[in-house]
């Protein structure tokens, strides 16, 4: 697809993060799916460095639970909702096998828009057996079936290279109004150094783009409020030098 996207809206942007004054945490939770394990498993690794945030995977780092070893993540996101220890309430049940509460987190919505309109820069990291992604996902506080989720980009590390491959698109999960819709996209370049993606999602339809060009135009979007996940994983067995990085230098949304 040949096709330009829309400029940013000419207003300010609602939301704006360079992490040149650190990690906010008005806006920042630093913690993967904090609920489902326990915070030593899903604490993030980071630095501020002079592009932005660097999330880190580290050598002594632990997997995010025990049963899904070996997988190490650092993560950002920007909201977080459970149920009690030993519910199945919480954000996206991601899990086919089931997901059960470890750590009860109280409700924060710090950034959950409904629609609207991001712009993320970032570096993806190189590091063997790792891979950086960025979704929205529905935070299901309303409804078990608010569980839709953006995939923004997905980037293997093995798949960067003088062109990246990269998935994006639509996963339903719990959503019966939406239909899974993935696939993988080839970029005329090494996304190891700074590029913007875009997503643009409201009105029944969702728009994934970078650089400047629209990669996927999707004909539905969902309609409930949705948390903003930034994470570096480690998959597979440790292996190669520490740390493990890639680096978020901007967020930017309207809504």
């Amino acid at each position: 697809m040949d096709e330009t996207l829309a400029p940013p809206p000419h207003h300010a942007p609602v939301f704006i993060d360079d992490f040149s004054r650190g990690l906010d945490e008005e806006r920042w939770i630093a913690h993967y799916l904090p609920q489902w394990t326990v915070p030593e498993r899903s604490q993030a690794r980071y630095s501020i460095v002079e592009a932005g945030l660097q999330l880190r995977i580290e050598s002594d780092q632990l997997d995010w639970r025990e049963e899904d070893a070996p997988l190490r993540v650092s993560n950002v996101q920007t909201a977080v909702f459970s149920g009690a220890i030993g519910s199945t309430r919480g954000t996206h049940r991601h899990r086919p096998d089931g997901l059960e509460v470890r750590t009860e987190m109280p409700s924060r919505q710090l950034f959950a828009p409904t629609r609207g309109r991001i712009d993320l820069t970032v570096a993806a990291t190189t590091d063997e057996g790792c891979m950086l992604a960025a979704w929205l996902v529905g935070t299901e506080q309303r409804s078990e079936e608010d569980a839709g989720e953006i995939c923004i980009f997905e980037i293997d590390a093995d798949a960067i290279s003088t062109t990246t491959r990269a998935r994006t698109g639509i996963k339903a999960h719990h959503d019966p109004s939406l239909m899974t819709d993935m696939a993988e996209v080839v970029l005329p370049f090494d996304a190891s150094e700074m590029h913007t993606w875009t997503v643009i999602w409201g009105d029944g339809e969702t728009v994934i783009g970078c650089e400047g060009r629209v990669l996927r135009r999707i004909a539905q979007s969902p309609d409930y409020p949705m948390m903003l996940l930034i994470d570096l994983f480690e998959i597979g067995a440790p292996s190669g030098g520490y740390p493990k990085t890639a680096v978020i230098s901007e967020v930017r949304a309207w809504c």
